[in-house]
C-alpha cells in the first residue's frame, strides 16, 4: 500500500526529499508525454519507482525499460518478473541482440562491454520507441562524475552528454526545453544520499532485491551484472543494520563495481558517451 504525500505540516528530511522528487516527476510529464523510466532493479531505482507511483496514485502513465544485458543476477530478473506483475507495470526490455549474438560479454575490455551492453542498447531502444525523456535514479553522492549532472540534462544527437556544458539550475528553475534533436535525461534523485535511501525504504516498506543484505558476512552495496559486481564484507542482514553500518562506514558504495576501478575517468567516458 502507498502512503499518501505529506503535504502539510512540519516535513522530515525524508518528506522535503520525496516530494521534491514527486514535483520533477510530475513536472517531466507534463512537458513529455513520450517517456520511460529506466529501472535497473536496484535500490534507487526501485525507490524511484515507488516515488513515481505516489506521484501518479499508484498507476504509471509510461513504461519502465530494463537494459538487460544477459549478465544481471538471477535475484534481479526474479524480482523484476514478480513486481511487473504486481504492480501492473508497462515493461520493455532493450537488449543489444547483435553484440550479444557477436559474443560480447565482460570478459572483454569492460568499456566495450558496457558501451554494447549498455550504452548501444539504451541508444537503440530510445531511437524505436522515440521516447523524448527518461527517468533515472541517478543520485550526486554516488559517484564524482554524477556531482556534475543536472535534474533535467541534455542529450544530443548523438545521444552524448557534454559535461562541461550543463545548463544551470538556479532555485529550482529547470531547463525543461529539449532541442528537436535532443532528448532530456530527469534524475529525480539528485540530492538522495545512499542512507537516505535506505531510511526511506525503510519508513515506506519498499521491497528490494534480497543481494542487499548481508548472508554469510558479505552483502551487496551496488548490483548490476553478476560478473562486474563482488560484495563487501557485512553483517547487515536487516534494514535496520544496513543503516547503522552506513553511519559508521568509511567505503565507498561503488568500491565493488569493476568499471568504477579500471581507470579514473571510465565512468566519465561512459556517460559522456550515454551511459546511465
Amino acid at each position: 500500500m502507498i502512503n499518501k504525500i505529506n503535504t502539510g505540516g512540519a516535513l522530515s528530511h525524508l518528506d522535503k526529499l520525496e516530494n521534491q522528487s514527486i514535483y520533477v516527476l510530475r513536472e517531466a510529464y507534463s512537458r513529455f508525454r513520450d517517456v520511460a523510466m529506466l529501472w535497473s532493479i536496484g535500490k534507487d531505482s526501485t525507490t524511484m519507482l515507488w516515488l513515481a507511483r505516489k506521484a501518479f496514485f499508484g498507476k504509471l502513465p509510461f513504461p519502465v525499460m530494463h537494459i538487460d544485458t544477459s549478465y544481471k543476477f538471477k535475484e534481479i530478473y526474479e524480482f523484476r518478473d514478480r513486481r511487473v506483475r504486481e504492480w501492473g507495470l508497462n515493461l520493455i526490455i532493450a537488449k543489444n541482440e547483435e553484440a550479444l549474438q557477436g559474443g560480447m560479454s565482460c570478459n572483454k575490455n569492460r568499456l566495450q562491454c558496457c558501451t554494447a551492453l549498455k550504452t548501444e542498447a539504451l541508444k537503440q531502444a530510445i531511437a524505436k520507441h522515440k521516447f523524448k525523456a527518461l527517468y533515472l535514479a541517478i543520485r550526486r553522492d554516488e559517484h564524482g562524475i554524477r556531482a556534475k549532472e543536472r535534474v533535467f540534462s541534455p542529450r544530443d544527437e548523438d545521444f552524448e552528454w557534454n559535461y562541461q556544458n550543463q545548463p544551470p539550475e538556479l532555485w529550482d528553475q529547470y531547463k525543461t526545453q529539449a532541442a528537436t534533436e535532443e532528448h532530456l535525461r530527469v534524475h529525480p534523485m539528485l540530492g538522495w544520499r545512499e542512507i537516505d535511501i535506505w531510511r526511506y525504504i525503510q519508513r515506506e516498506n519498499i521491497p528490494m532485491v534480497s543481494l542487499y543484505l548481508a548472508k554469510n558476512g558479505k552483502r551487496y552495496r551496488s548490483i548490476g551484472c553478476e560478473p562486474c559486481c563482488q560484495p563487501v564484507e557485512s553483517e547487515a542482514d536487516t534494514i535496520d543494520k544496513i543503516i547503522e553500518e552506513l553511519e559508521v562506514t568509511k567505503i565507498t558504495e561503488r568500491s565493488g563495481r569493476a568499471q568504477d576501478k579500471e581507470t579514473a575517468y571510465m565512468m566519465q567516458k561512459l556517460r559522456s558517451l550515454g551511459y546511465m
